[in-house]
């Protein structure tokens, strides 16, 4: 137990939580220092046709979006969780996880 409090004081002092709110999607996605190894990696992804691996990272990559939209941050008012709102995100993870673990432990190709 000593060593999840140890990740937690870790989590707590690096601010990984508020960095990860405050990214700027616009400014990422416009920024070559990200943009030149995330166009590489996917260049190489497409030469290697590693369709499973594309397909995972673009879910992530629309999971993060989401997560950023204002229907996200209307899922808790005055400290309670919006049981008509929550239901279709946790469907809706539900379904991209499922497809993530299919994709990594179903039939191969």
């Amino acid at each position: 137990m000593e060593i999840f409090s140890k990740i937690a004081d870790w989590f707590i002092a690096t601010h990984i939580h508020e960095q990860i709110m405050e990214v700027d999607f616009t400014g990422l996605f416009t920024n070559p220092w990200f943009m030149v190894p995330f166009v590489t990696l996917v260049i190489y992804m497409l030469y290697k046709q590693r369709w499973k691996d594309m397909i995972i990272i673009g879910l992530c990559i629309g999971v993060w979006y989401v997560s950023g939209t204002p229907y996200m941050n209307s899922l808790i008012r005055n400290g309670e969780i919006q049981i008509d709102k929550i239901l279709p995100v946790v469907f809706g993870g539900a379904a991209v996880l499922g497809l993530i673990i299919y994709l990594l432990f179903g039939r191969s190709d």
